[in-house]
């Protein structure tokens, strides 16, 4: 099937790279593209918070409960790290 499509500047310039350095023709690395991102499977990513109490108005107050968190995490992922 034959079909005009119109390529942004940049998509083109990422599609060229891709023939030069795989060594395929315009039309697998388009239509590999295409593939790709329409089987892409990935999830929404959605950003942790965390509760910083209710002294807000007070910034060591923050800035402890900040550094808690970060401690926290940091040894949940040396755990981790230790299972592997």
């Amino acid at each position: 099937m034959q079909i005009v499509v119109n390529l942004d500047p940049d998509v083109e310039e990422l599609l060229r790279n891709v023939v030069r350095n795989k060594n395929v023709d315009f039309h697998r690395a388009l239509n590999d593209a295409i593939r790709a991102g329409i089987t892409c499977n990935s999830e929404r990513f959605v950003q942790k918070t965390y509760s910083l109490g209710p002294n807000l108005d007070d910034p060591t107050t923050i800035l402890a409960e900040l550094d808690e968190a970060d401690d926290q995490e940091r040894l949940r992922k040396m755990r981790l790290a230790d299972t592997t």
